[in-house]
C-alpha cells in the first residue's frame, strides 16, 4: 500500500471572481516551485515587457487560448501539472464569469480541494459565495481559501481578519469539513510557497506546504466495496488460454484476494482469486486503483456490471433524484430522452420532472420550472430503463455521478449527482 501511496496525486480547482488572480496564483506555484521551463518564462517575460508591465506577469504561463491572453481572462477550464518532492499537483484553473459555471462543475467534479480566492480590497463577492456553493454540492472534502492582493492593503492584518471571519460565518451553513485561511500576494510571492516577511502577524503555514500535506487519504470511500468492470481481458494466445481477467478502477471499498463478492445485476456470488496491477499481484486494490481481478468461478460478467461484497449492495432505482447541472446551449423540456452514462454503465432515460431550480447567485430555490437553460443547476427525477447500482453522491462520488448524452449529437449535455 505504502508504494502506491508515496506520491500521491492531488487534485485541486481554483476558483475567484474575475481578476482574482486564480492565474497569477497557479503561474507562481509553479515558477516557485521549479515547475516551468526556462523557454516558457522568457516568453512570458517577453510578451510581459511587450505590454508594458514592470513586473512579469505570471499569469500568461496558465492562460492558454490566444482569446483569454487577449481578453485577461479565463475561458476554458485549463488542466496544468506539476510536482514537488512530496507530491503531484493537477490544476483545474475554472473561469470566474458566471457563464462559466458548466465549466467550474466540470473542473471540480474530480477535486480533492477547492483554492478560493478573495481580493483583500473587495472582500467576499457574490461569486464568493457561488463559487463555495458548488465547491460544496460537488462534496469537495477540503477548502483553502487564500486572501489575495495582501500588498494592495499594506499586509493589514485587520484587513485578513475580517474577511476570515466573514467567510466562516458563511461557510457554516456548508458541508466543507475542512476549510484553511491563507494571506498571499501572487503577485509578489507572499506565502505562496516562500514564508512571508511582510505578515509577522501570520503563524499558518504557506499555501504550498498546505497542499502537500492536506489529508487526502480519507477522501475515498474504504467502506463500501465497488469495483465497475470496464473491460474484460480474454487473451487469445496459447499461454493464456483460459485466462479471464475483468479490468477497471475501484470505486470504493478494499478487494482482497480470498474476498467474497457478488455481481451485480446478475446476483451471482464468487471469490476473489487474484488481484494484478501491471503484470504484478497485488495484496489489496482500493480506490481510485486501476486493477485487473480474476475470480474463482468462471461467471458471465461484461462491462457495466459492478463487483461488490454480499452484505453491501449499491442502491438499484430506475427512478432517480439528482441535482444536474445543465451544460447544453439547447434548454430541456420534461419527458426529453438521454443516454445515462453512470461509471461504466450506459441506458436510456428520460426527464421526469423538476423540483426546483436554484439561484446560484441568493441561494434560494424557484420552484414550477418546466425548462433548464444551460448553466442552471436543477434538483430533478429522472427514469432510467433499467435500474441502476448506485450509492448516494455524498457516500461515494464515482458511483453517486452521472452525465446525460445527447442521442442524436452524443454530446455531454448535463451532470448529475444521486441525491
Amino acid at each position: 500500500m505504502s508504494t502506491y501511496l508515496d506520491n500521491q496525486l492531488l487534485r485541486f480547482t481554483t476558483a475567484g471572481s474575475v481578476d482574482d488572480g486564480k492565474s497569477t496564483l497557479i503561474g507562481r506555484l509553479l515558477y516557485d516551485s521549479k515547475s516551468i521551463f526556462e523557454d516558457q518564462l522568457e516568453a512570458v517575460e517577453a510578451s510581459s515587457a511587450k505590454k508594458g508591465f514592470d513586473y512579469v506577469d505570471l499569469s500568461l504561463l496558465t492562460d492558454g487560448l490566444k482569446s483569454e491572453r487577449e481578453q485577461g481572462i479565463t475561458i476554458d477550464v485549463a488542466y496544468r501539472y506539476f510536482a514537488t518532492p512530496k507530491r503531484k499537483f493537477i490544476i483545474a484553473d475554472t473561469p470566474g464569469h458566471i457563464q462559466y459555471t458548466r465549466n467550474m462543475v466540470t473542473g471540480a467534479s474530480t477535486a480533492n480541494l477547492a483554492l478560493i480566492l478573495i481580493d483583500a480590497r473587495k472582500g467576499l463577492v457574490e461569486q464568493t459565495f457561488r463559487h463555495s456553493y458548488i465547491a460544496s454540492l460537488l462534496k469537495i472534502p477540503h477548502i483553502i481559501v487564500c486572501v489575495n492582493k495582501m500588498d494592495l492593503v499594506s499586509y493589514d492584518e485587520a484587513v485578513y481578519d475580517k474577511i476570515v471571519q466573514e467567510y466562516k460565518a458563511f461557510s457554516s451553513k456548508l458541508e466543507v469539513s475542512d476549510i484553511q485561511f491563507v494571506p498571499i500576494s501572487a503577485l509578489a510571492g507572499d506565502n505562496v510557497v516562500h514564508r512571508s516577511e511582510n505578515t509577522p502577524w501570520y503563524q499558518g503555514a504557506t499555501l504550498m506546504h498546505m497542499l502537500e500535506t492536506v489529508h487526502i487519504e480519507s477522501d475515498y470511500n474504504h467502506i463500501d466495496s465497488r469495483f465497475p468492470v470496464q473491460y474484460v481481458i480474454r487473451p487469445q494466445s496459447k499461454e493464456y488460454h483460459d485466462f479471464r481477467g475483468y479490468a477497471g478502477r475501484v470505486a470504493g471499498g478494499i478487494f482482497r484476494p480470498g474476498d467474497d463478492i457478488v455481481v451485480l445485476p446478475s446476483g451471482f456470488n464468487s471469490k476473489i482469486k487474484t488481484i494484478e496491477f501491471g503484470g504484478k499481484p497485488l495484496e489489496e486494490a482500493f480506490a481510485p486503483m486501476s486493477v485487473t481481478m480474476t475470480l474463482a468461478d468462471e461467471i458471465d460478467i461484461s462491462r457495466g456490471d459492478i463487483i461488490a461484497k454480499p452484505n453491501n449492495h449499491p442502491q438499484s432505482e430506475q427512478d432517480l433524484d439528482l441535482m444536474l447541472c445543465w451544460m447544453n446551449q439547447k434548454p430541456v423540456n420534461l419527458n426529453t430522452k438521454f443516454y445515462v452514462r453512470h461509471t461504466t454503465r450506459e441506458v436510456r432515460g428520460v426527464l421526469k420532472e423538476i423540483q426546483y431550480k436554484l439561484d446560484i447567485n441568493s441561494l434560494t430555490r424557484l420552484e414550477n420550472v418546466d425548462h433548464l437553460a444551460m448553466n442552471d443547476i436543477a434538483r430533478v427525477k429522472i427514469r432510467t430503463a433499467q435500474p441502476l447500482f448506485f450509492d448516494s453522491y455524498r457516500k461515494n462520488r464515482i458511483t453517486g455521478s452521472l452525465i446525460l448524452v445527447d442521442e442524436g449529437t452524443n454530446e455531454t449535455v448535463a451532470a448529475g449527482m444521486i441525491v
